[in-house]
């Protein structure tokens, strides 16, 4: 009897192997080492969440052969190339340290991928001369219509433009695939309307689809630490309030529309003689509109002979800071940090944040803001 026994559960063992092999799930391992799927399945430039079955506080270090292309609990594994691959995960804690193997096997897509951004899902702009234009804002427009509206813009390769309006005003789109962070390269481009003496950096955020809903939802979003992230007149944290005007007319007014932030500051967005309309997102149905990241230093000077202003380009990290034509507009997702400045390994990205990241009035030129122009994956041609 006791052989038969060991018959049946070796049978019923294989029969629960062979059931667990749908596309990126986790294969049933023995009872002794339920921690990893034995092996995970996925689709080439889709990103797959492994999480190991660990509930203690540790450290986290996962490595493909001898590489390192993680650092947290949840790994976002993606590939360009089909194939098997063997990942090893080592569990550090104050006790121990414990090492544990599992294969990723990547299988073709069935639909072609495009580089560009294919949808756009959330957009508000802080308040700015462009903002009501840039996409144009019809009275009983609703945000969900707006959102859509910079879809329009922004979506496929023959991009329009969008403002981002002044510090704080943002867009988050994303990419029909894993946008995958190569190593030594820079994996992704956002285009602007920035040139030489005109550059109004924005700040980037990346997140990849962590609970693979194909929203940008609870994912957790990671900074790309630009030029100026240790800048010592760079402002973590930064919070600022603006509040609707009560009356709207069409004239100039230095004294527009009111802010101010967690740093004591105060003043005026001023209305200038070139922009008549508001500029305050008119589908926002508050009376405060509060935005808060990361402040970079101001970046505008004038010329006291000329009158002219000028715009410093950052060295890199930052949309419309460098000419589209520049390899300085290209972003590395190695560049990427944590909420505490730790630098993160990422093996891609889904989704893309922008918000514009000066807060400065230029003189005639009006406030300084993040122009958005499209978006593209550098590793799909």
């Amino acid at each position: 009897m006791k052989n038969t026994r060991n018959i049946i559960c070796i049978i019923l063992g294989l029969f629960v192997l062979q059931n667990c092999s749908d596309d990126e799930t986790a294969t049933t391992q023995p009872e002794e080492n339920k921690t990893l799927g034995s092996s995970y399945n996925g689709t080439r430039l889709k990103v797959l969440s492994i999480e190991p079955n660990i509930s203690e506080d540790a450290t986290y270090t996962w490595k493909l052969g001898t590489e390192i292309v993680g650092n947290e609990k949840v790994l976002g594994f993606v590939s360009d190339q089909i194939g098997t691959y063997n990942l090893t995960l080592e569990v550090k804690t104050s006790s121990s340290t414990k090492t544990f193997y599992t294969t990723v096997n990547i299988k073709q897509e069935t639909v072609s991928y495009t580089k560009y951004i294919s949808q756009v899902f959330d957009y508000l702009p802080a308040v700015g001369q462009f903002v009501n234009q840039l996409p144009t804002y019809v009275t009983g427009d609703s945000q969900t219509e707006m959102v859509v509206k910079a879809g329009q813009e922004l979506i496929g390769k023959e991009s329009g433009i969008i403002s981002l309006g002044g510090f704080g005003g943002y867009v988050i789109f994303g990419f029909d695939h894993t946008i995958i962070n190569k190593s030594n390269a820079r994996d992704f481009k956002i285009l602007g309307n920035g040139f030489a003496g005109s550059s109004e950096p924005g700040i980037i955020l990346v997140a990849y689809d962590k609970n693979k809903n194909g929203k940008p939802d609870d994912d957790e979003w990671y900074e790309i630490a630009g030029s100026e992230y240790n800048n010592s007149n760079t402002i973590k944290n930064y919070v600022i309030t603006y509040q609707k005007p009560v009356v709207e007319n069409n004239q100039p007014n230095d004294e527009y529309i009111k802010w101010f932030d967690n740093q004591g500051n105060s003043g005026y967005k001023v209305k200038n003689a070139y922009h008549n309309q508001s500029y305050y997102p008119l589908w926002y149905q508050q009376n405060d509109l509060q935005f808060t990241g990361t402040l970079l230093p101001s970046n505008y000077t004038q010329n006291d002979t000329t009158g002219y202003w000028t715009g410093k380009q950052y060295a890199y990290g930052y949309a419309d800071n460098a000419s589209n034509a520049s390899e300085d507009s290209n972003i590395d997702i190695d560049w990427a940090v944590d909420k505490n400045g730790n630098l993160i390994k990422l093996m891609g990205i889904d989704f893309i944040k922008v918000y514009t990241g000066i807060n400065q009035e230029a003189g005639w030129l009006g406030e300084i803001s993040t122009e958005v122009t499209g978006a593209y994956d550098l590793h799909i041609k």
